[in-house]
């Protein structure tokens, strides 16, 4: 196998579609037969059934096409070459593309059968087949980066392109350091991210999956200073990896398999919509570094100054920033309380720096002050609010509060 991350995305794949066109032919749908025969000298001619288990597929592939793992085993033959001579290959001599090569996959996985459960010595030769032919004379390039922060439930997460996180342990020759880092003090394996093929974007992909994964929950997370590289199944090299994460203080999170799409999809829409200057983009990289610091005041700085450049055009003596933050984070009823925390945070970013004393406040109120910095980060990102947040939050206290 030189593609894992292939081989992973394709199986789940055909998990899926296994279990979807056993449902079918057990509530009636029927596999169409043609009548084979068999001349031999001097020997009476047989006659045969054979199921033609390919058009079977091909008729119901608009429902497979609705399952959840289609899109990622789509998007990872599309960047592949060589899917029409592997068509060609498989005498599929139809209307060319990437789902053909994946109905022709399917196709060889359940061979010329009326019964789809998924063998996994059939679907291992069928997968060897493929890699054969697409990758013929090309060597495929991988990278693998550390990441802490997220346990998986799943062997495997694809995001695309060749994107995914994989659990250390079931990394076939992964680089230990990768998995047990770089002194082995942990106890337990990391999560690796992995990117096969295009390796120079590494680190920008990297970057991007991390920044998607602090936006979408409360967590450690953090990339490895280096990262892992090597060409087919050669020797791992060593590298470093510009812009990862420093280290992170908090919980390391349990991602469940029950929460992979809703986080594929979100980190896809992330790494679409993010923009590369202007205020947004300025806030989002002061959160980071707030994430990413040892020291608590400078954490607080950093909240405090992206949630000022979103909010608080004017300058800090405006005063502004605490009702608009709490008009666009809060109920009407429970505002006044809201701006009165973040009012107290800008004071209390004051008096640490003065030598005022305070410090008991501020792992709560970095906390909280980054919840709301996530969420409206979040929001704009996503398109539930507007990149205007200075007319948003406006307009929500222009308008009357109810009692």
């Amino acid at each position: 196998m030189r593609n894992g991350s292939l081989h992973a995305t394709l199986r789940a794949f055909a998990e899926d579609a296994a279990a979807q066109l056993a449902f079918d032919t057990a509530n009636g749908a029927e596999v169409p037969f043609e009548l084979v025969e068999e001349r031999r000298a001097r020997r009476p001619t047989l006659y045969c059934y054979r199921p033609l288990t390919g058009a079977f597929i091909a008729d119901r592939f608009a429902m497979l096409g609705a399952l959840e793992t289609y899109a990622p085993a789509r998007q990872a033959l599309e960047r592949l070459d060589g899917l029409d001579a592997y068509r060609e290959q498989r005498g599929d001599v139809g209307p060319g593309g990437t789902d053909a090569a994946l109905r022709a996959f399917l196709g060889a996985v359940f061979g010329e059968t009326s019964s789809f459960e998924l063998d996994l010595g059939r679907f291992e030769r069928a997968y060897e087949e493929l890699e054969a032919t697409v990758y013929e004379g090309r060597t495929l390039s991988t990278a693998v980066a550390s990441l802490r922060g997220v346990e998986l439930e799943s062997n495997h997460v694809p995001f695309g392109e060749g994107l995914a996180l994989v659990r250390g342990e079931s990394f076939e020759d992964a680089p230990p350091e990768a998995v047990w880092g770089l002194e082995r003090e942990r106890t337990r394996p990391s999560t690796l991210v992995v990117l096969s093929e295009e390796i120079d974007e590494a680190p920008v992909r990297f970057r991007r999956l991390l920044s998607a994964l602090r936006l979408f929950e409360r967590g450690a997370f953090a990339l490895s200073p280096v990262m892992w590289l090597r060409a087919d199944g050669g020797a791992w090299r060593l590298a470093g990896l510009p812009g990862a994460g420093g280290a992170v203080a908090g919980d390391t999170i349990l991602l469940p398999a029950t929460q992979e799409d809703e986080l594929r999809a979100f980190a896809n829409l992330v790494a679409r919509r993010t923009p590369v200057a202007g205020e947004l983009a300025w806030a989002l990289r002061r959160f980071e570094l707030a994430l990413e610091r040892d020291a608590p005041l400078d954490a607080l700085t950093d909240l405090l100054l992206a949630v000022r450049a979103l909010l608080e055009p004017e300058g800090p003596a405006s005063g502004r920033l605490p009702q608009r933050l709490a008009a666009i984070c809060a109920l009407g009823p429970d505002r006044p309380a809201l701006s009165e925390r973040i009012a107290r945070a800008a004071e209390l970013e004051r008096a640490l720096i003065s030598g005022l004393g305070g410090e008991e406040e501020l792992p709560a109120v970095v906390a909280e002050l980054a919840a709301h910095t996530r969420a409206l980060l979040r929001d704009v990102l996503c398109g539930h609010l507007s990149p205007d947040l200075v007319g948003v939050a406006d307009e929500l206290l222009a308008e009357p509060v109810p009692a």
